[in-house]
């Protein structure tokens, strides 16, 4: 398949999900800070409220187009053998696992070292033989689609370390991403040679969920918690190598746990419609705001808000999360109330329990509609979900909320309209 993605709100085609998987049922509270997670959760609910947004965009995007890791790891893991072994060779090498465990991987189905590879659990001898990568459901963050380029990330964090070996494993071997492998449009920034540390000894890392395509000429790129300016710079100067953008824009913004990606702080959902933490993205605060030009001109603004205004869209509107009030606006921020995935313009996914925001949105013209209301009206043989327009739905949330992502972490775009 070709894969292209040149907006944040055009007709999502096709994406990458992560199902809960056993693993994250694993982790204690002695490990839960380590492996970046804030709680330990309850595995049965969060399956159960992954599977209605699992639902969801079946219904919008078809059950063929919502594409979950684990079936394109074991694709992955059957189609290229040379491939697998290094996989394996990697994980041992990472994890520091005796070679012993080389041949017992390589001879186990392809089904049951897919689990092992995610999970970190060996069911044959119950024996976990490393930790388990509970940041694996927010695919956002592994990779991102930039045009008809893929761009395999690279994470700061060593717990997530694995899904990085995974993905690349899964983008560099699965025949669905052979065309833009025989097009040598796939960007790994874990290439050292071709994105090394800086002379200084800055870090390369940059997560998805700093990565924002605006429109074909504007890539948006937080400088965060996540993601260093390093990384940033590298980048940039590929892409316009490569002559891919026009713009890149470098949005720094405080580093602290609570606003990690840039998409923790807004996304947009309609042509004119941003939903923003107000602080930060409208006032300001704590920000600013570079855009390097393909010409070598550099502009600077003091927030998202002035860049949008001045020079994206003058038309944008700010809908803030938790109404731009205190306490609400910190509260729903926190349980990523600004953190939607548009299905098309103007429809979009968020979580249930961010109320404040439901009403900022129902103030600005949306329908908010509980997504179990929406798969039971797709039922209905007169119901056509083409024709829903302007609408936010809602997903439960008491334990995906835990995690510290929403629905824009939880997806990988490959194709938009």
């Amino acid at each position: 398949m070709k894969v292209n993605v040149s907006s944040e709100i055009t007709e999502l085609k096709k994406v990458i999900i992560h199902h809960p998987d056993e693993g994250l049922a694993r982790i204690s509270p002695r490990k839960a800070e380590e492996l970046l997670f804030d709680d330990i959760i309850y595995l049965p609910l969060m399956q159960k409220e992954h599977k209605v947004f699992s639902d969801v965009l079946d219904l919008f995007l078809g059950k063929n187009n919502v594409v979950d890791t684990e079936k394109l790891l074991e694709e992955a893991l059957d189609y290229s053998s040379i491939f697998k072994e290094k996989l394996v060779n990697d994980i041992i090498r990472f994890e520091e696992l005796p070679n012993k465990y080389k041949n017992i991987m390589l001879e186990m189905s392809n089904n049951r070292l897919k689990d092992l590879l995610i999970t970190g659990y060996y069911k044959k001898d119950h024996q976990y033989l490393f930790d388990a990568i509970p940041n694996f459901i927010f695919t956002r963050d592994i990779a991102v689609t930039i045009k008809d380029y893929i761009l395999i990330t690279k994470a700061s964090k060593e717990a997530r370390h694995r899904e990085n070996l995974l993905a690349r494993f899964i983008f560099k071997s699965h025949p669905m991403f052979l065309e833009t492998r025989k097009d040598k449009k796939i960007i790994d920034l874990n290439k050292i040679n071709q994105f090394p540390p800086s002379k200084k000894g800055e870090a390369v890392s940059l997560e998805g969920g700093d990565v924002m395509i605006i429109n074909k000429d504007y890539l948006l790129i937080g400088q965060s918690e996540r993601t260093s300016a390093h990384a940033i710079n590298l980048l940039k100067e590929y892409l316009f190598k490569k002559g891919v953008v026009d713009n890149v824009v470098e949005v720094v913004i405080p580093r602290e746990r609570n606003f990690m990606h840039l998409d923790t702080l807004f996304t947009q959902i309609n042509t004119n419609d941003i939903v923003a933490f107000k602080p930060i993205i409208y006032d300001g605060m704590g920000s600013y705001v570079k855009v390097y030009n393909k010409s070598g001109k550099i502009t600077e603004y003091s927030s998202v808000k002035e860049l949008f205004l001045k020079e994206i869209n003058p038309k944008m509107r700010f809908i803030f999360g938790g109404k731009g009030e205190y306490p609400y606006q910190e509260r729903e921020q926190w349980t990523d109330g600004c953190n939607l995935v548009s299905l098309k313009p103007g429809v979009a996914i968020t979580y249930d329990r961010n109320s404040k925001t439901a009403e900022a949105l129902e103030e600005a013209g949306y329908t908010i509609l509980k997504a179990e209301d929406l798969i039971k009206r797709a039922k209905s043989k007169k119901f056509d979900i083409k024709k829903i327009e302007k609408t936010i739905i809602t997903l439960p949330s008491t334990e995906l909320s835990r995690g510290r992502g929403g629905s824009h972490c939880m997806t990988c775009p490959l194709l938009r309209k």
